[in-house]
């Protein structure tokens, strides 16, 4: 660590500017924000710097600078084109044990200024020690997007309550429960949408109501299986969990975003591998949530898109759990995209039709003549065992045998396999098919060719193999 973060604290102290320019203008800005007195030595100085010291609300020491103007400062930054006057002040600072920071100079700098997103009383600072101020601003408007303007107020308001809050709720363990629940609920929403009012209503019928040994479900889709298509919420979720229940398709590298001291089990259902009924993930959900466990429920793609997420949710339901439901992109979309077969479009599809490969042994059968429409898009999930009846039924009610159809596996991930054919291939693609996969019955399967852009490891050594051979 090159230098060691802190937050000072510079309210009504004196902090001595030199230089009186445009840099000069944004330090001393910074500067005001942080209610220090400012005092500038310039020989001119900027339009913005003049306005402030004809309202008084900086003063201008004096045109040319001498040491003894650091005499009674907290510290002092040099913004000056001078080389040889910063080198002086640099000096002069160091002689009297005061923080300096020469702007653009880091080796004459006792502390430096970081990249600061402001939520006050929230504040984030980032520094690369220097080496790379892009690569930190960078950082800085991906955090920006991401920390909701109210952040500040929420943690206002929140201060006000700690003191009630911790004279009712004296575990520390009920607390942090407490203000999880808070952050990521009502609360939350109440203050992003400017009702602080409500907002402290809401804080405190939960202390009222609030049962620390009650936990609750969250249901969280996991995506298609890349960990940057993970939505934010469901990482808040991750990181907050006490227990974790997972499906096979979710991806290890989302696995590795949930919080380390979290318990982590394996629930999935899968061709060939011992599987967990689902009745027996619907008790479990319950007992650990009933002990005021925070339960995520993990799901590969949506939740409710053939996840059975409305099912454990209707066994919550009847045992009085709380819930709530993350979403996530579905496979159908994260496939398709990763994939270059946009699922609608103008000129081919009107419409696409999700539906799964197989139904509970006493459901209905599928209308085929309505999926074998022509210009839609048909996304069929859990469709590879079923390929060869999938692609003669849908023939047979008159989808056009040179239909093209795309078989997607292990979508999103470095692993990406794509089969592309036509609809009377499709029992002989999937033979070849890795699973989990997806299947894309369309016209704009078509558009595949020219649309793909995500360069698998599997598209590379098919390239490879293709140039020995034409060798």
């Amino acid at each position: 660590m090159d230098y060691l973060p802190l937050f000072a604290d510079i309210r009504q102290r004196p902090v001595l500017v030199v230089g009186g320019g445009e840099v000069a203008a944004r330090k001393v800005a910074l500067l005001k924000k942080a209610g220090a007195i400012i005092k500038i030595v310039a020989k001119n100085i900027h339009p913005e710097l003049q306005i402030l010291q004809e309202n008084h609300e900086i003063e201008w020491l004096a045109k040319n600078f001498s040491p003894e103007q650091l005499d009674h400062v907290f510290l002092v930054i040099a913004a000056t084109n001078d080389s040889l006057l910063n080198q002086q002040i640099y000096q002069a600072a160091e002689q009297r044990h005061r923080l300096v920071n020469v702007v653009d100079d880091q080796q004459k700098c006792s502390f430096i200024f970081p990249s600061i997103v402001d939520r006050a009383p929230v504040t984030l600072a980032l520094s690369s020690a220097g080496t790379s101020p892009v690569l930190v601003r960078m950082l800085r408007e991906k955090l920006e997007a991401l920390l909701p303007q109210s952040l500040g107020k929420m943690a206002e308001i929140a201060g006000k309550w700690r003191p009630r809050i911790k004279e009712k709720l004296p575990a520390i363990k009920d607390r942090r429960l407490f203000w999880e629940k808070a952050f990521n609920g009502l609360f939350a929403h109440k203050v992003a949408s400017g009702d602080w009012e409500a907002a402290e209503k809401t804080l405190a019928e939960q202390l009222e109501k609030d049962n620390p040994k009650q936990g609750e479900i969250i249901l969280v889709g996991a995506g298609p299986g890349d960990a940057g298509l993970l939505t934010l919420r469901g990482l808040q979720a991750l990181q907050q969990a006490d227990i974790v229940l997972y499906d096979y398709l979710v991806s290890p590298a989302v696995l590795e975003m949930i919080r380390r001291d979290a318990k982590k089990i394996c629930v999935g259902k899968r061709a060939g591998h011992h599987s967990v009924a689902q009745e027996e993930t619907n008790r479990r959900l319950i007992e650990w949530a009933q002990q005021g466990k925070k339960v995520v429920r993990l799901k590969g793609g949506d939740p409710f898109i053939f996840g059975r997420g409305g099912e454990e949710l209707q066994a919550a339901k009847q045992a009085s759990i709380p819930f709530q439901v993350v979403p996530g992109i579905t496979a159908a979309s994260g496939a398709a995209a990763y994939a270059g077969i946009p699922l609608t479009h103008r000129d081919y599809s009107q419409n696409v039709v999700f539906i799964t490969g197989h139904c509970q042994k006493d459901g209905n059968g599928l209308d085929w003549a309505t999926l074998a429409r022509p210009h839609q898009t048909l996304v069929i999930y859990m469709g590879v065992m079923n390929a060869g009846k999938i692609s003669e039924a849908l023939i047979k009610h008159g989808r056009k045998a040179d239909t093209p159809v795309a078989i997607i596996a292990h979508a999103t991930l470095p692993n990406q396999q794509i089969l592309n054919g036509r609809l009377d291939q499709l029992e002989s693609l999937a033979k070849q098919a890795e699973t989990p996969a997806l299947l894309i019955i369309g016209e704009v399967g078509g558009l595949q060719s020219d649309l793909s852009w995500f360069s698998s490891k599997t598209d590379k050594e098919d390239t490879k193999s293709s140039l020995i051979n034409l060798a």
